[in-house]
């Protein structure tokens, strides 16, 4: 599985290209305004942008936009709610259980209204309505800003799974010991474009 990227911009953005393969985890750091949630909402097709996105050879253009952002799925770091009830924005609530679990949430929390949830069970929901859409490119905006260090390990390990069985993820981190920790090659970016480090 290959996400490839040619010439992708817009205003405030590129023009950017790199090439991710299956199981990859890249890094993507920066300071604040450098263009990172941009580019990820570009390549989720959330905004107007131009350039060449493909998902194994297949182009972005050529799918529907819900068929894309299924397949290329992206948490931003504050997910948006749009119903009164936690279950109501989950796509397979039966399926929910085994996730709900393994982030330390209760099955119950299903059944809360939205306004009781923290910042970090906001964040671990959004995360868990992404795992259910089983996408194979995962668009991570700062997912463990909210957590403490168990429930970021947790989400690490979740993440770590979906690469194992072949997704892809590019994973937005200002955390120095997290990235050392996920490992794998880091994009740099300044004013809208990419920098990759040297060895």
């Amino acid at each position: 599985m290959t996400l490839a990227v040619a010439n992708l911009s817009r205003p405030g953005l590129g023009p950017l290209s790199f090439t991710l393969e299956a199981g990859e985890c890249r890094l993507l750091r920066g300071a604040s305004g450098a263009g990172k949630s941009l580019l990820l909402r570009a390549l989720a097709d959330l905004d107007p942008n131009e350039g060449e996105v493909r998902l194994d050879g297949e182009a972005r253009e050529a799918l529907a936009a819900p068929l894309w952002r299924r397949r290329v799925a992206y948490l931003p770091a504050e997910t948006g709610w749009w119903a009164e009830i936690v279950g109501e924005h989950l796509a397979d609530r039966a399926g929910a259980g085994e996730l709900l679990a393994a982030l330390g949430l209760p099955e119950a929390c299903l059944d809360w209204p939205v306004s009781r949830l923290s910042s970090g069970e906001r964040q671990r929901l959004g995360l868990i309505r992404v795992l259910l859409l089983a996408p194979r490119v995962y668009l991570l905006d700062e997912p463990t800003a909210a957590l403490d260090a168990p429930a970021a390990a947790a989400v690490e390990a979740l993440v770590a799974a979906r690469l194992a069985a072949g997704a892809v993820a590019l994973w937005v981190t200002h955390d120095d010991a997290q990235a050392a920790r996920l490992g794998g090659r880091q994009l740099f970016m300044r004013d809208g474009r990419l920098e990759e480090p040297g060895p």
